[in-house]
């Protein structure tokens, strides 16, 4: 009986170690992306942020 608890807690044990792993590479890669998303968002040369000739800067 003693061993196939060990093997549950164990089997428990691995299993929230990779989900925490998993985590671990998933969310600094979501907040990498929305930075890069940003980035590019800003970058974009819209035609409603431009200023027309005539205005002061």
């Amino acid at each position: 009986m003693g061993s196939k608890i060990a093997k549950a807690a164990f089997l428990v044990t691995a299993v929230m170690f990779f989900a925490i792993l998993a985590l671990d590479i998933a969310i600094p890669t979501l907040v990498l992306c929305t930075m890069a998303l940003s980035t590019w968002l800003v970058s974009l040369d819209l035609p409603v942020a431009r200023k027309y000739g005539g205005e002061a800067a």
